[in-house]
């Protein structure tokens, strides 16, 4: 009688192991909700049998349904040996429950029609496909069974008497349905952030992933051939990674590529477009001038050739670097890392632990 957990895919936790659980535990989450919504139904159902001047068995239907049934459905579920169809059971039931108490109320239009949208409500926020059209034969059952049981007496008249006792449920029904929506639209904000973080960066290095820093070097080559803004574009690479991995395991190689990662972005300038292409190939696209890039592109390297690393105090790492300016108006990005990469192979040629610039510009030591 109240929002219902939603266990929709979006609410769901991501994993498969841990989805298990959280639907096995939908009766524990539903029971509060449960005993409070069926509970204030009562209200209105209790104020429509005072004008009736209903006969006890009325009264014995409402506290077993209102009162009784929440505590016997979480106990029905909890010892059930498969938890969450026993609690889509309870849905079921519930939507029962509810077509039974228009005929009882004689169709009293306001309870009537409250209570029997409500629930229905419920079911759809579940999030479980199609659990509100299995609970609808069970409702007109219920409805058509109470109106035989009362010969379909029919006074729609709603008091105001009524009209008060059923406010509790709309006013609290309403907001629960809107802070449940809520908690939906930041949960499933949470998860947009989480993925676009997952897409944009790199995991081990906290870079930007490889698609994602083209995309934003591609708008600097733009802007380069556009209005003639400077640009560089510089690639890493770090010296004999492969023997590192080899001597002191991939668990300290992935140390020293979370170095150079940390001293990239500390050593140059803020507004520069950082990325990793995979393994221990990084780039950088900065938008100054080629003297510039040359200074940062030094302070970098001697940076890395100083890093000391606590668990493994022999080991030293080195990063050769290849400076490239952009290429001609009608080139693109792909061009300018070639004409980079080709930077980069000139200093490794040299002896590594140093940068080269295209184009035939000297290699810096």
């Amino acid at each position: 009688m109240m929002p219902d957990p939603p266990i929709a895919i979006a609410q769901q936790p991501a994993s498969a192991t841990t989805r298990a659980p959280y639907l096995r535990s939908l009766h524990q989450r539903t029971y509060k909700l449960r005993v409070l919504g069926m509970g204030l139904a009562s209200l209105p159902l209790s104020m429509v049998m005072l004008e009736l001047h209903a006969a006890w068995p009325s009264w014995a239907w409402i506290v077993f349904s209102c009162l009784l049934w929440p505590h016997l459905a979480y106990l029905l579920a909890r010892r059930s040996g498969n938890p969450l169809h026993a609690e889509l059971r309870n849905f079921v039931i519930d939507s029962l429950f509810a077509g039974s108490w228009a005929p009882m109320m004689h169709f009293n239009t306001l309870p009537s029609v409250m209570l029997i949208t409500t629930v229905t409500a419920d079911k759809i926020n579940t999030g479980v496909r199609g659990l509100w059209r299995r609970s609808l034969p069970g409702m007109l059952l219920a409805i058509v069974a109470g109106g035989a049981f009362t010969g379909f007496a029919f006074q729609p008249q709603t008091s105001m008497t009524v009209l008060l006792a059923t406010l509790p449920i709309m006013i609290i029904h309403a907001i629960s349905v809107s802070v449940s929506s809520y908690r939906l639209v930041r949960r499933v904000q949470a998860q947009n952030l989480q993925l676009k973080q997952l897409t944009e960066r790199d995991t081990l290095t906290q870079l930007d992933s490889r698609n994602h820093w083209q995309t934003q070097a591609e708008v600097l080559l733009a802007q380069h051939h556009g209005n003639g803004t400077p640009a560089i574009l510089m690639a890493l690479d770090a010296d004999n990674f492969k023997d590192i991995n080899d001597r002191y395991g991939h668990v300290v190689g992935d140390d020293v590529l979370r170095a150079v990662a940390e001293l990239i972005r500390s050593k140059l300038r803020p507004d520069s477009i950082a990325g990793r292409l995979g393994g221990d190939e990084f780039v950088v696209a900065m938008p100054a001038a080629l003297f510039e890039a040359q200074a940062a592109a030094e302070r970098l390297r001697a940076s890395i050739e100083a890093l000391r690393f606590a668990p493994s105090p022999d080991l030293r790492c080195s990063v050769s670097i290849g400076l490239a300016e952009p290429p001609a108006a009608g080139l693109g990005l792909r061009e300018w890392v070639e004409a980079a990469d080709r930077a980069l192979y000139r200093a490794k040629q040299a002896g590594r632990n140093r940068s080269a610039v295209a184009a035939g510009d000297p290699v810096i030591e």
